[in-house]
């Protein structure tokens, strides 16, 4: 179902930013704990996904380590995001923005593994081929090294608008009325959501905001929060 008056080419952009999804950097590929990992893997070190769940000793030196290492908070995000009705009413765009500042393009129609392991290898693929399939000329999805500034600039996005405990406390309804009224108008709209377990947004991120937006006075996990927004403006668009 599509809204009347919403063009299908100005969706609602959603940024998962800062999103903690990264291969295992250099400076701990010949830590013991990777090595055993990837041996166990047969995979090289810089082919797999730091996990801090399973590669916790090697961080521990890693500089922002409380941010890193949570490529499930993405998975998760992404199967709200892709299985929403706002999706699949072609009124989203779906991109993940690294901490190592890669940006990750993604079909809308691609259907993301629901099984964690599954999801890890697709990523890895992705992450160290750029594309996946690999070999198909119209992939699922791409990624290319971007600060957030430059993706923004690249997605032609005029409002970006952050989710942070910090902001302005705003209802849930009245942000969902928001971004229902700027996809009417076809002013092209980012919603940005930190995909990463603890901390605060870097500098950067919050410069490249144009409204700071809180809708609770809690932290929220980012699946929730992308939950609740989308919903928000599914109702306010009159899908749901």
């Amino acid at each position: 179902m599509r809204t009347t008056g919403a063009d299908p080419s100005t969706p609602l952009t959603l940024i998962l930013a800062e999103a903690a999804l990264e291969l295992i950097p250099r400076e701990i590929w010949h830590h013991h704990v990777i090595r055993t990992h990837a041996k166990k893997r047969h995979k090289k070190p810089w082919e797999m996904l730091l996990d801090i769940s399973l590669h916790y000793f090697a961080m521990l030196n890693l500089p922002e380590r409380h941010k890193r290492g949570r490529p499930d908070i993405v998975h998760v995000c992404l199967l709200n995001a892709l299985s929403s009705p706002l999706n699949k009413a072609g009124l989203l765009r779906t991109v993940v923005h690294t901490i190592d500042n890669r940006a990750i393009f993604i079909d809308p129609q691609t259907r993301i593994p629901r099984n964690y392991n599954r999801f890890v290898g697709l990523m890895e693929q992705l992450l160290t081929q750029g594309k996946v399939p690999p070999d198909s000329d119209k992939p699922l999805m791409t990624w290319k090294r971007l600060e957030l500034r430059d993706l923004l600039r690249e997605l032609g996005i005029e409002i970006a608008i952050l989710l942070d405990e910090r902001g302005v406390r705003m209802r849930l309804r009245e942000l969902g009325d928001l971004i229902a009224k700027t996809i009417r108008s076809q002013v092209p709209t980012a919603v940005m959501v930190g995909a990463f377990p603890h901390g605060e947004f870097r500098r950067e991120t919050i410069e490249c905001a144009t409204y700071i937006v809180s809708l609770y006075n809690e932290v929220l996990d980012a699946w929730a929060i992308v939950s609740r927004v989308l919903t928000a403006v599914e109702i306010a668009l009159g899908i749901v």
